[in-house]
């Protein structure tokens, strides 16, 4: 019967590339992240808005007056909602905080892997175990 291998664990210097490697794509993700935000902000505000028009006063009170009576307040919190998230600002917050989060995670991932490389450095740096020949 043969015993089953044990994984051995990667050497330090393909853990530390793998930990440079998830740097750099947090800090592209995090460029990307702002230009791509910047640019649908940058486009998103440049839209004509009409909304302080005289022509448009009231545009929408028999619409909002129709969601209330079927819905109820809670639809009409939600097409707030709904209308907030068309706004680029809020688009481009949006798209910002994603870009943020999963470059955290990169970064979180980097640091976990430089730690295990330090343990694998110091655990093949100690001394044999006696009776170990």
């Amino acid at each position: 019967m043969t015993k089953p291998e044990v994984p051995q664990p990667e050497p330090p210097t393909a853990l530390r590339r793998r930990a440079r490697r998830l740097r750099i794509g947090a800090g592209i993700c995090l460029l990307v992240g702002l230009a791509g935000a910047g640019a649908v902000y940058w486009l998103g505000a440049r839209a004509p808005d009409y909304s302080g028009d005289p022509a448009m006063v009231g545009f929408r009170r028999a619409e909002e007056r129709q969601m209330g009576q079927l819905y109820g307040k809670q639809g009409q919190l939600i097409e707030d909602f709904n209308d907030s998230l068309k706004q680029p600002g809020t688009q481009a917050l949006l798209i910002l905080g994603a870009a943020v989060v999963v470059a955290a995670g990169c970064f979180r991932m980097a640091r976990l892997l430089e730690a295990e490389a330090r343990e694998n450095v110091d655990a093949s740096n100690l001394p044999a175990a006696p009776g170990s020949d």
